[in-house]
């Protein structure tokens, strides 16, 4: 199994929180209210990244690192959400489609790419914005397999994928948040941000991703 999956896995034993939404069709969709699908789903969306979605997660990271200031992490954090928001409509459609043998290498070199830029750049520039949004594309289409194991209702279909991507949403500004708290709140300003932050979390970062990529393609 993959390592990033059978962590997830564990941790579906081990917080019956994330057990409950992480099978939300135990709950027969079918006949129940739009509300409690949609608190449902939204709790799927949630997990899916916090605390399941490791990958999404270090990606997060990894635009959040480049500078942690409100404005350029806004910039990049809008471009992924619409570009990802747009793949995962559409997948979930039937209008796009990858293999997950593609996707998924592809998600885990998108983080190291990003990582990696975080080693040369210190400022947020255009090309980065453009290379956020196509890789929130690929990412998109990794929320969409996900939510398609899992199934939607067909009375709900609607409602269950948008909530699901509200979820989705509040996972990733829960791990800003927090990374902030963390991290930015306090050396932000430091001169040595880069160096002594930016840099080793980077590096981590890559090596991590550099061994999905891998596990994911050969094995």
């Amino acid at each position: 199994m993959k390592t990033s999956k059978f962590i997830s896995s564990a941790l579906l034993f081990l917080i019956p929180a994330v057990r409950l939404a992480a099978h939300p069709l135990d709950m027969n969709p079918e006949t129940i209210s739009p509300a409690e699908v949609s608190w449902v789903y939204l709790q799927l969306g949630f997990v899916h990244i916090l605390p399941l979605g490791i990958d999404h997660i270090l990606f997060v990271l990894g635009l959040f690192f480049l500078s942690p200031k409100l404005k350029p992490l806004l910039k990049q954090i809008t471009c992924f959400t619409i570009a990802h928001t747009i793949t995962l409509a559409l997948a979930i459609y039937g209008v796009v489609s990858l293999p997950s043998f593609i996707v998924e290498p592809v998600i885990a070199a998108s983080i190291i790419y990003i990582a990696a830029e975080n080693l040369r750049r210190k400022e947020l520039n255009n090309s980065r914005l453009v290379v956020v949004f196509l890789f929130g594309l690929i990412h998109g289409m990794g929320f969409a397999g996900a939510l398609k194991e899992l199934g939607l209702p067909k009375s709900q279909f609607l409602n269950a994928l948008l909530t699901f991507n509200l979820g989705v949403e509040l996972g990733q500004i829960t791990v800003v948040l927090l990374a902030f708290a963390a991290v930015g709140l306090w050396f932000r300003s430091r001169e040595w941000y880069h160096n002594r932050i930016v840099v080793p979390a980077s590096v981590f970062i890559a090596v991590i991703a550099a061994y999905w990529t891998v596990e994911r393609i050969f094995f």
